[in-house]
């Protein structure tokens, strides 16, 4: 681990402006890392898709809530080089193998017995030269999935307690080249102190491979919090069919950006009904064992309320 003291993050992917759940976790995010003595980052994960201007503009709706944070802002497309040394030095610890086999064919296959459901069914991992050149000879490239030695593992997280969940021949470097997220984030955690994961509930399934590979690199695995998230009246999570959910749609709507900031304090039962507050407000008030456990339901009407 990085000899830099203890920080929080948010990672959002540059793909767009940020909606009001999004928001609701950054401000999560900056709540533990701020009551809790860390630092505040923001990294832009933007090895997969980043939409010009999308990180400015995410940025300033960061700040038009409160929110600071440590500069400078990281952005994984400049680590590419950091990673591959990472991927290599797994790969010659023999804790790695070169996987050929389409999403098609990983759907298809059949489970290797004991596995997990949804478990990688471990087609490439030993393959013999002659199947090796076979699959060369398609001229298809590999991507490079992590050789795991156990189906399972158990992380602390301080709302959901202990889960335990699975573990696989997961990929750290997609076939074309690009690392992958599970690779990335842990290198990136790792290298920047990071040792406090505030996040959406969703990605908690995603936690035991990344603390695994995290064991296997030598890094000491963060405290987890994931947060509920936001959905609309149908239980779906927010996106642009939902209608004024980005700042930037609230604010053509008449809805400042104080009012979401209330809206969303009240949803985390951090503010009453009505009452304009601000960040240190907020961080006074922040009690985790206290936050809500059920995902907020956020209906077009909410900015009426």
């Amino acid at each position: 681990m990085s000899t830099q003291h203890a920080a929080g993050r948010y990672a959002p992917s540059p793909s767009g402006d940020l909606h009001v759940g999004n928001l609701r976790t950054a401000l999560l995010a900056w709540l533990f890392a701020r009551t809790t003595g860390r630092r505040f980052l923001i990294r832009m994960e933007d090895l997969d898709r980043a939409v010009a201007g999308a990180d400015a503009r995410q940025l300033a709706d960061l700040a038009s809530l409160g929110m600071d944070w440590e500069t400078p802002v990281v952005y994984q497309t400049q680590r590419r080089d950091i990673y591959g040394r990472i991927i290599d030095r797994l790969r010659k610890g023999g804790r790695t193998f070169e996987c050929y086999c389409t999403r098609r064919e990983i759907l298809e296959a059949p489970s290797a017995p004991h596995a997990p459901q949804g478990a990688y069914p471990g087609t490439c991992r030993n393959l013999t030269d002659a199947e090796r050149a076979e699959k060369i000879a398609t001229g298809r490239p590999p991507a490079i999935r992590i050789l795991a030695d156990t189906t399972e593992f158990t992380v602390t997280d301080l709302l959901h307690g202990t889960f335990t969940g699975m573990v696989d021949d997961f990929v750290i470097q997609r076939n074309d080249g690009t690392p992958a997220y599970n690779l990335a984030v842990v290198v990136d955690d790792a290298a920047q102190g990071v040792d406090q994961v505030v996040r959406g509930d969703d990605l908690l399934s995603s936690a035991p491979r990344q603390a695994y590979l995290a064991t296997l690199l030598g890094e000491t695995t963060p405290t987890y919090a994931h947060v509920p998230m936001v959905l609309n009246t149908d239980g779906v999570r927010l996106s642009k069919r939902d209608g004024a959910v980005t700042l930037a749609d609230l604010a053509a709507d008449g809805v400042p950006a104080t009012t979401v900031l209330s809206h969303i304090a009240r949803s985390l039962d951090l503010a009453d009904p009505g009452e304009t507050v601000d960040l240190p407000t907020l961080a006074s008030r922040f009690d985790p064992d206290a936050l809500p456990r059920e995902p907020w339901l956020l209906g077009p009407t909410e900015w009426s309320s």
